[in-house]
């Protein structure tokens, strides 16, 4: 792997995800083989939201994860740092209240939604541990949140083939179909430098989430995280949670429903 083609600021992450946004969720579809929509339904049924409540949507993109929340009467606020994503988006559901806004400064107050969830952006996002803390702390207590994003196969030999599509094949039908192919093969760089789920399990936990749980998906290809904020949470508080936490992965999986 190309680990510089890794190291992208911010700025250039957010122009390379303008560049594909016309595009975007029509190649995703492709290149996940139809998988993102089922996906994407089993988040908006793990967040369970309800009638009048509000929920932020990081790394909302075009929007397409936003909808169901709208179409259900729900105040969902469609969050991103690419305009480009923003205004494709727009044009499409203006109807859905879209913010730019950067993950880890996130331009809300304290307290500000029932629920937060993010699908596919974590990884994205430059430093991903603050992000987590970010919607803790826009997030009410006993709020909750859900994240998809692709994880690591459980199963050794399909990893190996996963492995082989994300590397091999996903960047040569990306040149047939995106309009930066380019970015996709830094996506398909991303997904296989990303932390598996206990990983990220432990991330949440030490960010001051509680009742951390994952649930695999297509073999593990994409886990889906759920965490609560304590009823007692402080921004004060999950800054001592990350500081003070000194416990290796392992000692936390015990403490995860698969």
């Amino acid at each position: 792997m190309n680990r510089a083609s890794l190291e992208k600021r911010p700025d250039e992450v957010a122009t390379m995800f303008d560049d594909v946004a016309p595009k975007y969720d029509v190649v995703n579809d492709v290149l996940s083989m139809g998988q993102t929509r089922r996906w994407r339904r089993i988040v908006v049924e793990a967040m369970d939201m309800k009638r009048g409540q509000r929920v932020l949507d990081l790394a909302a993109g075009t929007g397409t994860s936003s909808e169901p929340y709208a179409d259900a009467g729900i105040d969902v606020i469609a969050c991103d740092f690419s305009l480009g994503m923003l205004k494709v988006g727009k044009r499409r559901r203006p109807d859905i209240n879209f913010v730019a806004g950067d993950a880890t400064n996130l331009p809300f107050a304290d307290n500000s939604f029932d629920a937060s969830t993010i699908s596919f952006g974590l990884r994205n996002v430059h430093e991903p541990k603050k992000a987590l803390a970010e919607m803790l702390r826009v997030t009410k207590p006993g709020g909750k949140l859900v994240i998809a994003e692709f994880s690591q196969p459980v199963v050794p030999l399909w990893r190996t083939m996963y492995t082989e599509y994300l590397m091999r094949a996903l960047p040569a039908i990306a040149v047939k179909v995106a309009s930066n192919p380019d970015a996709y093969v830094y996506l398909a760089e991303s997904i296989r430098a990303w932390p598996d789920q206990d990983h990220l399990a432990a991330w949440l936990q030490e960010s001051g989430w509680e009742k951390v749980t994952y649930r695999n998906l297509t073999g593990g290809i994409v886990a889906v995280h759920r965490a609560t904020k304590p009823l007692e949470s402080t921004p004060e508080g999950a800054a001592e949670a990350i500081a003070a936490h000194k416990g290796p992965v392992a000692k936390l999986r015990r403490n995860i429903q698969r």
